[in-house]
């Protein structure tokens, strides 16, 4: 690949003299590149995505027309000279050569638009090879239509033949099927074959019986000599040549003549579509099919195939086709052959419709199998929901993969301590119509990639949403993203500059993490957010102390032999494991949500009075969970005691005027006083025990209080309340909901401060 500073394209078949020029913005961004285009059926100049060119043609009267997405940007004045933005496009670009005074369109033209990501080819090939297979695989189950067959949509039918072609190159195309036939003509397996020939019989050897009968029968015969001993059993003559048997090695072999076959298939099929694609002006499809063609004829014409026969029956149990290299690969194609020669894509329009190669989009789809595969594995749960994957249609097996929702996989997981419900949804909306506590998101509607969810086992999934019982680890495919560690080490203001200037030209990095933080902002009961992106290093990023709730990314590669998805295998591990502690801070979390979050608030629960500030000592008081004591003293006597003791005592006992110890009255953390007569009290009192301890009549009476009269109290440390906001206020407190008028108002009841701070007195 040549990177030259500008091109020159001659379109001397539209006018003679016409010239198109085009230059790049920025260097090394336009290349001349006429090898690798013929080898990978792409067009000979080639430009880069996210990258201008500006262009011109040397005659005013022709402009390049428009192919959407604002790539061919005209001058507002000169409409024959203008720039050409890419964007986001990877594939060829055909541009139509406008004639302005007739609008006549004179011809296309033809310019490749390069990935930025390097070996983005290979990524294509590799992506489009594994979605075939996993295709495949799924229509060999037991419940798929394999059986059927299907008539052609006339109306599509060139679409329709080049999505079926695409697959099979990705299975027939490959360099591990090249590498396959290379292994059996380098070592055929071979049998002993008999080759009889006429042979002079004096240099005989070895006699059969059938020789022995041509010594006696066969003609052009020669008298023996009078002296040879044979005369004396009455043979008088011999033939001069006999038939003699001999043994060799044979390539002509049941297991190479299905090879052989197999191949001529291929080779027909591929005829079949170049004829089609020449018939429907399909370009794309005519020069892909002509190479593949080239290639399965170079294969035919090795000298093995020239020794092998036509098959008569195809031996497919055999163990030579089954176990041995290269037999067992083409095998393995030969039964994806037909299924893929089935095989349709409606999602496959955003991959490679229009000569684009979405590479990106593709990478989506890609994953999705991959992830598909590692769940599997993990939580050993047969994907029931698959079957909706391939749909009959009537132009084949459709694969209904594409933007929508998609329930991959659901069953249940049983870790032996804990079992949890399990679901993994491709492209599954969040909508943003449903209010709490329904499932949703709270702005618009958001749609991850993949979706993994969990919640426990026996828990119906909407009730488990309603109750927070439910979380959601969502993933996204960005194959753009090339490292993003290292633009997490870079992120300053400078470099938020240049995504700005980036994120216009498709190449998004600051902006991916961003949705990540949407995903789990924005959808309920999101544990975490990651990117997944074919780059080399993966970042988890803890919200607090646990592994979720979480953002980062995971390096998954586009690779056969090392797609470093083992990483991301790890850290599901870890969430698994995190799922089984019913202890987590999580979970914890989780119910407080639910617990605050049930009911809606009331008009009792707005405070606007002043209170002390929620840090240091006071951090926990949140008024709705603070409780106030209301207790009663009955002489000044009392109360000296409990100011200089810092004590005060409530009754046991059966009775109604004994302390109830339900949860409110043991975590209170204020007391406040009343006495006889008293319409309000400012007698605030802070609890600083840790809860009440019990002292006996004696206890009290050694600690000087004024004539205790039951055998047992239950008794509380306090200790003034200094803080400004509580200074010089009083309550009403015989307005609170559990306050009871008569003898019985001197028996001690709690209240939330929320409730106490709205009786607050002027």
């Amino acid at each position: 690949m040549k990177s030259v500073p500008h091109i020159e394209i001659k379109l001397d078949s539209a006018k003679e003299g016409l010239r198109l020029w085009i230059g790049p913005h920025k260097s090394d961004t336009l290349f001349d590149d006429v090898v690798n285009a013929t080898e990978n059926t792409e067009a000979r100049y080639q430009l880069v995505e996210g990258c201008y060119y500006d262009y011109q043609l040397n005659d005013p009267d022709f402009v390049l027309g428009d192919i959407g997405e604002n790539i061919i940007q005209q001058h507002k004045r000169v409409s024959n000279l203008g720039v050409i933005a890419p964007n986001i496009f990877v594939g060829t670009l055909s541009i139509p050569l406008i004639k302005k005074s007739t609008s006549e369109e004179l011809r296309v033209i033809k310019l490749e638009v390069q990935s930025i990501k390097a070996g983005y080819r290979d990524d294509y090939r590799d992506m489009l090879e594994l979605i075939t297979e996993k295709c495949t695989d799924l229509l060999l189950q037991a419940n798929s239509p394999v059986s059927h067959h299907f008539e052609i949509d006339n109306d599509h039918v060139a679409q329709t033949l080049y999505q079926k072609f695409a697959f099979i190159k990705s299975v027939i195309g490959t360099d591990e099927f090249a590498e396959a036939i290379h292994r059996i003509v380098s070592a055929p397996v071979t049998k002993w074959a008999e080759i009889s020939e006429n042979k002079d019989v004096r240099n005989a050897r070895r006699f059969s019986n059938a020789n022995i009968k041509e010594f006696l029968k066969s003609g052009n015969r020669t008298e023996l000599p009078k002296s040879h001993f044979l005369r004396t059993y009455g043979v008088e003559t011999l033939p001069e040549r006999i038939t003699s048997i001999r043994k060799s090695d044979s390539v002509d072999t049941l297991e190479n003549r299905f090879i052989k076959h197999a191949l001529e298939v291929f080779l027909k099929f591929c005829t079949d579509i170049n004829s089609k694609g020449i018939q429907f002006g399909h370009k794309r499809m005519e020069y892909e099919s002509e190479l593949l063609i080239r290639q399965i004829e170079s294969h035919l014409h090795h000298s093995v195939f020239k020794e092998i026969s036509r098959p008569t029956t195809l031996k497919l149990n055999s163990p030579v086709l089954q176990r041995k290299e290269g037999y067992r690969e083409v095998l393995r194609v030969w039964l994806m052959f037909d299924l893929a020669a089935k095989l349709i894509w409606k999602g496959g329009e955003d991959i490679y419709s229009g000569g684009k190669k979405n590479i990106a989009t593709l990478y989506e789809y890609w994953l999705f199998f991959k992830l598909l595969d590692l769940f599997q594995s993990l939580f050993t749960i047969q994907p029931k929901d698959i079957s909706e994957l391939i749909k009959e249609t009537r132009d084949g097996l459709n694969l209904q993969l594409k933007q929508g929702e998609f329930t991959a996989l659901r069953g249940v997981y049983d870790s032996g301590n804990r079992k949890l419900n399990i679901r993994f949804n491709y492209n599954r909306s969040f909508s943003g119509q449903k209010e709490y506590p329904d499932s949703g998101s709270w702005t618009t509607t958001l749609r991850p990639d993949y979706t993994l969810s969990f919640w426990p086992f026996g828990v119906n999934e909407n009730e488990a949403e309603n109750q927070e019982l439910i979380v959601h680890v969502h993933f996204d495919a960005k194959y753009k993203i090339a490292n993003l560690a290292d633009f997490l080490q870079r992120n300053n203001e400078n470099r938020l500059d240049e995504e700005k200037i980036e994120n216009r030209k498709g190449v998004y990095k600051n902006a991916d993490l961003l949705k990540m933080h949407a995903y789990k902002d924005a959808i309920r009961r999101t544990g975490g957010a990651y990117i997944l992106y074919p780059g080399d290093k993966s970042i988890k990023q803890k919200g607090f102390h646990e592994i979720i709730p979480g953002l980062g990314a995971f390096p998954v590669r586009p690779s056969k032999e090392n797609s470093g998805i083992g990483e991301l295998k790890a850290f599901i591990i870890e969430i698994i494991d995190h799922f089984i502690n019913r202890a987590s801070q999580r979970e914890r979390i989780a119910y407080r949500t639910y617990d605050i979050f049930k009911n809606p608030p009331t008009s009792d629960d707005i405070i606007n009075e002043s209170l002390p500030e929620t840090y240091n000592a006071n951090r926990s008081l949140i008024p709705s969970d603070t409780y106030v004591l209301v207790g009663y003293y009955h002489s000044a006597e009392q109360y000296d005691w409990i100011q200089n003791n810092k004590l005060y005592n409530f009754r046991m006992g059966s009775g109604p005027e004994s302390l109830n110890l339900d949860i409110e009255t043991v975590s209170s953390k204020y007391l406040l006083l009343h006495t006889t007569a008293d319409k309000g009290s400012g007698e605030l009192w802070r609890i600083v025990s840790k809860g009440p301890r019990v002292f006996s009549r004696d206890d009290l009476v050694k600690k000087g209080y004024p004539s205790p009269r039951k055998a047992n109290y239950l008794v509380v440390q306090i200790e003034k309340v200094l803080d400004p906001e509580f200074e010089k206020v009083k309550w009403d407190f015989r307005k609170l909901k559990n306050y009871t008028t008569g003898r019985a108002s001197a028996y001690p009841f709690t209240a939330s401060l929320t409730e106490l701070m709205k009786y607050k007195m002027k």
